[in-house]
């Protein structure tokens, strides 16, 4: 896997030649991507939640609280929790709709999906329908639900503009969407401490804990070259999103993004 000097400029938002699109670092064609990340998360399933407690020194629990009280989950609601992986979103938004509600788990790797359904099972859940979907295709009727997350999910879509779109047309007419996603650091020291930590020491644990240091190095890569705040929120405005909030967490680290479908 291609490796770059984390001191260089970031390419994040710099544009693919035609045909091809980013996978990490590299340049491959549009039609491997989707295989080479299934790959990558075939490889960490086992080691996902493991792995990202470590990464983020359990941070990523408050990071995903923050979205689920952002969320405002009512009774009786549907709820699609999209790239749901282990199902950690999935398990509170089901206790937050109720019986009378209904909370689907989809995601596009089927070992992460049972990861999910393994988990779910052991807290007592048995009743959210696990789907394997592609979330620039998603097998839902349009309206279909009055909430959707993702969770550092986004980044690893080939066609990004193609899956904001989608989970537009299957939200409710004022429904909301809510994409949680490493983002760009908003102070240039933190942002070099960063890129250390992220270059140097992610693949270094994925090699000790998950025997697995190209994944890892691939998650650094992947956050580099995903579009930043203000470009993010641009693309959810041109998928038909409105009233598009930022909320910046850990100084710009993670971001969560919050849009509505209005009409």
């Amino acid at each position: 896997m291609a490796q770059r000097d984390p001191n260089a400029d970031n390419p994040r938002g710099s544009e693919s030649t035609p045909g091809t699109t980013h996978f990490g670092f590299e340049q491959v064609p549009v039609g491997e991507k989707q295989k080479r990340v299934r790959e990558v998360f075939s490889s960490v399933a086992r080691k996902y939640d493991v792995m990202n407690d470590l990464m983020s020194f359990g941070v990523h629990r408050l990071w995903k609280r923050f979205v689920i009280d952002l969320a405002g989950v009512r009774r009786g609601e549907r709820v699609l929790d999209l790239a749901g992986g282990t199902g950690d979103l999935a398990r509170e938004f089901r206790r937050l709709t109720g019986t009378s509600g209904l909370v689907t788990l989809a995601d596009i790797n089927a070992e992460m999906l049972e990861q999910g359904r393994g988990r779910l099972a052991d807290a007592g859940v048995v009743d959210v329908p696990l789907v394997q979907a592609n979330a620039e295709k998603l097998p839902f009727e349009d309206g279909t639900y009055d909430c959707i997350t993702i969770a550092f999910g986004l980044r690893n879509v080939t066609d990004k503009d193609a899956a904001l779109a989608s989970m537009r047309r299957v939200l409710k007419p004022g429904g909301r969407l809510l994409v949680l996603e490493f983002s760009k650091p908003l102070n240039a020291g933190l942002s070099k401490i960063y890129d250390q930590y992220s270059f140097k020491l992610l693949p270094l644990m994925g090699k000790l804990v998950a025997q697995d240091a190209d994944s890892y190095r691939y998650l650094a890569e992947s956050i580099r070259m995903h579009p930043d705040q203000d470009t993010l929120k641009g693309m959810m405005e041109n998928a038909g999103l409105s009233r598009v909030q930022v909320y910046n967490l850990t100084g710009g680290i993670v971001a969560v993004h919050r849009g509505y479908r209005l009409d």
